[in-house]
């Protein structure tokens, strides 16, 4: 664990060892901040959507911190960016980038333009604007790091974890944000909205495709090989993120198909009144289902989890803010059913989840303040490896 006086890391090295993993922190941050601004109980209240701002200003700040730093390490040492895309683990971290930014913008609508009226008409279409960008990246860096895993990349199903979903999820993660603006957009320029739901229907889709297909190998390998080791055992939780970000996608989609009716044009099925009822019913089943595996796979991630801690010490790494999203999507599709179905047990359960997100939240930031102290935290493996490999080199050369 770092220290506030242990010997401190000097700059360069830590930008030398700053990896994408370190979105996973804007991702985790964003969560909580929606998760306060809809909280089940008080969150009409000032002081809770006060609280959601100070956690989206700090996301942002964070953000911008981090992307920066970012920005610098491939500046400053220009041959990393090559070693950490053939990395098999850390470049699939890039992902979480644009779901990081993603975050923002969702909170931004909520909280900054819904809640406290900011920037108006103009400050909507500008985060519509940058959703467009966040698509793109987010499309950008799915299939090209599909592509480079499968040709520059060596990976078996053994060593698999469900690290491999960070680049799929951006597409649902993009949907999600999407529909969130377009619910907002719909007042003030219905073909708009329409055009950003047709949109955020073909990036759920195909992402919760492939992250169905991946999720189907991840179980194979747990079934043959058993459970991932060490601090990749946190990753059993990553499948409650395109499970409960694509249901939490779906519904408001539905609910903003639904909200745009009637329908101007020459299309029958789309301008029938009834088709808006009957695609809204459709997308609740779809994202009650997904809330479903998302509880069958968080229930195997708890019973995973306790098994490992009964027999390893886990050290501390930033992978492990990666598991503080997913938990926060999987909070905010249960309290967005407990809103629909009136219900108090998904209100409850929605609530406990949300303060258990947070706490998990604190656990992070409590153990990350003092590594970034101290520098401890900052480790690349795929520096370790480019070390490694010049060593073996070195020493078959002697030879």
């Amino acid at each position: 664990m770092g220290s506030f006086t242990g010997p401190r890391k000097p700059m360069k090295e830590r930008i030398r060892n700053f990896t994408p993993a370190w979105h996973t922190v804007n991702m985790g941050t964003g969560a909580i901040s929606i998760l306060f601004h809809i909280f089940p109980y008080g969150s009409k209240t000032q002081a809770m959507q006060i609280i959601a701002l100070s956690f989206l200003i700090l996301n942002f700040a964070l953000f911008i911190i981090i992307t920066t730093c970012a920005v610098t390490r491939y500046l400053w040492f220009r041959s990393l960016w090559s070693a950490m895309i053939q990395h098999p683990v850390q470049s699939l971290y890039l992902g979480s980038f644009p779901m990081g930014f993603a975050t923002i913008l969702t909170a931004s609508v909520g909280i900054l333009y819904e809640h406290f009226g900011f920037g108006g008409p103009k400050f909507l279409y500008a985060l519509w604007v940058l959703w467009w960008l966040d698509v793109s990246v987010a499309l950008i860096i799915c299939f090209g790091q599909l592509h480079i895993m499968f040709t520059r990349h060596s990976h078996s199903i053994r060593a698999m974890t469900t690290v491999w979903l960070l680049p799929v999820v951006t597409l649902i993660v993009a949907s999600s944000t999407g529909g969130v603006i377009a619910q907002s957009l719909q007042v003030l320029n219905p073909s708009d909205a329409l055009r950003t739901l047709a949109a955020c229907f073909v990036l759920v889709v195909t992402g919760l495709a492939i992250a169905l297909m991946m999720l189907t190998i991840y179980l194979h390998r747990l079934i043959v090989y058993g459970l991932p080791e060490g601090i990749t055992i946190f990753s059993a939780f990553l499948p409650l993120g395109p499970m409960g970000q694509g249901g939490y996608s779906i519904l408001v989609m539905g609910q903003l198909f639904r909200e745009l009716q009637p329908l101007q044009g020459n299309e029958v099925l789309l301008t029938d009144p009834t088709t808006a009822q009957i695609i809204n019913v459709i997308c609740f089943c779809a994202a009650f289902v997904l809330w479903s595996l998302a509880t069958g796979w968080l229930i195997l991630a708890v019973l995973a989890l306790s098994e490992t801690l009964l027999t390893t010490r886990i050290p501390f790494k930033i992978t492990f803010w990666g598991m503080v999203f997913p938990n926060g999507v999987y909070a905010v599709l249960t309290i967005q059913l407990s809103i629909i179905l009136n219900s108090p047990f998904f209100r409850v359960w929605g609530a406990i989840y949300s303060v258990f997100t947070l706490l998990i939240w604190l656990y992070a930031t409590a153990r990350t303040v003092p590594s970034v102290w101290d520098g401890e935290i900052f480790q690349a493996p795929c520096l370790e490896d480019q070390n490694l490999g010049g060593r073996m080199l070195r020493h078959a050369e002697s030879k």
